[in-house]
């Protein structure tokens, strides 16, 4: 007799109604900061679910928001934890250089995950990397509410 085949449960999606929720999360630690910034979050795929930039952010963080969400997500770790790894005696000092798709790392990107899986990825950029981390963060824990 055979044992029957063990199927891992599925996981929702990152949706619309949580990416929302990220980035009035996001948005409002920022406010409360008196920080202007940009929020990005992406689906497990990599691709854009939702994205919302501050009119007084600095132009740039619109991009370093992406970047880090999607560092977040392909290394699966937030990009506070990763900085020392890529400094120049650290094992991965090349890997921002070696991809098509530039990674970025700086604090402010978290993975997001449901039931322990990865589901997508949040970047927060315009505050100092501390605060840009620290806001997203926040939005974890609004969605984990």
């Amino acid at each position: 007799m055979s044992t029957p085949a063990v199927h891992p449960t599925a996981v929702t999606p990152l949706g619309t109604t949580d990416a929302e929720t990220l980035i009035g999360a996001a948005r409002a630690a920022a406010e409360a900061a008196g920080v202007a910034v940009s929020i990005t979050v992406l689906d497990a795929g990599g691709h854009l679910l939702a994205f919302r930039r501050d009119d007084r952010a600095v132009l740039i963080s619109g991009e370093t928001s992406t970047r880090k969400a999607y560092t977040a997500l392909q290394l699966d770790a937030p990009t506070a934890d990763l900085v020392d790894l890529v400094r120049p005696d650290g094992p991965f000092h090349s890997l921002p250089t070696a991809l098509d798709r530039p990674l970025l790392f700086i604090a402010g990107g978290v993975p997001v995950r449901r039931d322990g899986r990865l589901i997508g990825a949040l970047g927060v950029g315009g505050g100092a990397p501390e605060q840009d981390h620290a806001f997203a963060t926040a939005a974890l824990d609004a969605l984990t509410r």
